[in-house]
């Protein structure tokens, strides 16, 4: 119950960061990582986890062998974070989305797996969510994956101009219901 409070508190300071009144469910979490092969992937991004919903059911997933990089700008959700998660396979940084490469070593460049998002895409200016998003392309692998979810189908044509594939599920078990983007690059 605190969570939800704090995050509604979240909300109403720091609406270009944080779209949403609730944190996420566990439902939408199943549905964001639906579509991913845990036992290949070793690197994975994740973008905007709030309160780290999505960051621990990555974790009970994720082999031991993959790397996590998870980017949360929110003063209060980056501390809470990275206070509660100590696990090797996990870095946690305080920075905006679109700086995603600053933190790649130059190998890893252009060859993550997944990138995870659970940020308010459409509450962004278009320039930032440009920026943001070819973050997200450019730090992934030929046939990488982006998940992303919104609370409506505004992002649809954006993403399929950027985008190879863009397959969309929906799910009623979290408030909002929300609408899970899966992508793949070429």
């Amino acid at each position: 119950m605190a969570n939800k409070r704090n995050f509604l508190k979240q909300f109403f300071k720091d609406r270009k960061v944080v779209g949403a009144v609730s944190p996420s469910t566990r439902f939408l979490g199943e549905k964001m990582l639906a579509s991913i092969d845990f036992e290949k992937v070793r690197h994975i991004v994740e973008l905007g986890p709030g309160t780290g919903i999505f960051t621990d059911l990555i974790m009970q997933r994720m082999h031991k062998d993959t790397k996590l990089l998870v980017l949360e700008l929110n003063d209060d959700f980056f501390h809470k974070l990275h206070d509660r998660i100590d696990d090797p396979r996990v870095q946690i940084i305080h920075d905006s989305a679109e700086n995603i490469s600053k933190y790649l070593d130059e190998e890893l460049q252009n060859k993550q797996d997944v990138v995870i998002s659970s940020l308010p895409l459409m509450v962004f200016s278009a320039p930032l969510r440009k920026s943001v998003v070819d973050a997200s392309y450019n730090c992934l692998k030929p046939k990488g994956k982006y998940v992303q979810f919104q609370y409506s189908l505004q992002s649809k044509k954006f993403l399929e101009g950027i985008y190879k594939s863009v397959k969309i599920t929906f799910t009623v078990k979290n408030f909002p219901p929300a609408f899970v983007y899966s992508c793949q690059k070429a």
